[in-house]
């Protein structure tokens, strides 16, 4: 289900080189759709790995505590009596 927000537009200036920008108009592909799409996908990778980074030595100690101790899922798993 696509967002219904109103989105907010703002022209900018690029440079970009001349023949595959002529190329690109020539292929019909729209310029502004494509940077947006390009760009969104670029920050979401750029937002996840700083947040990796920031978060760097909790999730290093989450994961050395499951190592130490398991699971508790692991322990309240159901089993069967036949087992």
């Amino acid at each position: 289900m696509m967002s219904e927000r109103q989105v907010r537009k703002r022209a900018v200036n690029l440079f970009v080189d001349a023949d595959l920008l002529d190329e690109a108009r020539r292929l019909r592909i729209n310029m502004s759709d494509t940077l947006e799409r390009r760009l969104r996908m670029i920050v979401k990778a750029e937002q996840e790995k700083r947040w990796l980074d920031e978060n760097r030595d909790a999730i290093a100690s989450i994961n050395a505590f499951i190592e130490d101790h398991g699971l508790l899922a692991s322990r309240l798993r159901y089993r069967p009596d036949n087992e």
